[in-house]
């Protein structure tokens, strides 16, 4: 039963790093450059959520469930700013520019919400309640079950607008061949900005997910774009199966070492792992290779 316990709150965990391995992945795909802040932007989605649940007509508490497409919307816009500010001056300069713009951009949201906000640790709302849900002995908190379930959603959504729609059509070919796409036809910055706008999206909603369970501050993106950046790599980098994949494991390995050692000694090994991941198999799980595109 034990186990049991461990493994579902491993993949509540894991579902919320999926959603921000997904964002990462999406514009690494689209734009062959890294974002590295992907982990401030979780950060700032978890206190956009703590921001907004007050301000409902009547001064009521805000639901979590009903937060979530406010977050979402703000969020897409976020993405949009931080595309036309930090990726679209500097995309034919240097890839090196690009992370630099990125990580610049990371500090100044930490730096906006600890103006904001301040230092101390902060929780969002719950997404259906704060309760817990007794199956036959198994313990399973509401937040679990209702991350589980918007996390999922999101993937599939994503799944299908990338593999069912026209739109999906030409984000995808944006990102196999950006200047093969753009002699189609296709409107390749629009499809960037698109792109980031989703990334950045997802990672709102994890941070909104995470942030009622584990709490958020404006340091806390620094650890989440790690994470990030491992799960990418364990599964192939470029492939969307293989970060949902190694976020599952990541979590699942953290929740598991942390049960029977320590949170630290957890993160020590997934470190010690990653490279020998890297040594053994630098491909990944699932075998895809890093691109690099002009």
């Amino acid at each position: 039963m034990i186990t049991l316990q461990l493994l579902v709150n491993g993949l509540a965990l894991g579902a919320a790093y999926a959603l921000v391995a997904l964002g990462f992945v999406l514009v690494l795909n689209a734009t062959a450059a890294v974002n590295f802040a992907q982990g401030d932007l979780v950060m700032a989605g978890g206190l956009l959520g703590v921001a907004l649940a007050p301000h409902l007509p009547g001064y009521l508490p805000l639901p979590g469930l009903l937060l979530l497409p406010v977050v979402l919307v703000l969020m897409a816009g976020l993405g949009l700013l931080l595309a036309a500010a930090a990726y679209l001056p500097l995309r034919r300069r240097p890839p090196v520019a690009v992370f630099i713009s990125t990580i610049a951009a990371g500090i100044i949201l930490q730096n906006g919400a600890s103006v904001l906000f301040g230092p101390e640790p902060r929780a969002a709302p719950p997404l259906l309640g704060g309760g817990t849900l007794d199956l036959g002995g198994l313990v399973v908190a509401e937040q679990s079950l209702a991350i589980i379930a918007v996390a999922a959603l999101l993937i599939a959504g994503q799944q299908w607008l990338f593999g069912r729609t026209q739109l999906g059509r030409r984000l995808r070919a944006t990102a196999q061949d950006p200047e093969m796409a753009r002699a189609c036809g296709v409107p390749v910055t629009a499809m960037i900005l698109i792109t980031f706008a989703l990334g950045t999206a997802f990672a709102g909603a994890a941070g909104l997910l995470l942030a009622n369970r584990y709490f958020v501050t404006p340091t806390a993106g620094g650890d989440l774009i790690l994470k990030a950046y491992i799960a990418v790599t364990i599964g192939g980098w470029g492939s969307v199966p293989g970060a949902v994949a190694g976020a599952l494991l990541i979590a699942l390995f953290e929740v598991g070492v942390s049960s029977v050692l320590s949170y630290p000694v957890a993160l020590g090994l997934l470190y010690a792992t990653l490279l020998v991941i890297l040594v053994a198999r630098p491909q990944g799980l699932f075998g895809e290779a890093a691109r690099r595109r002009a």
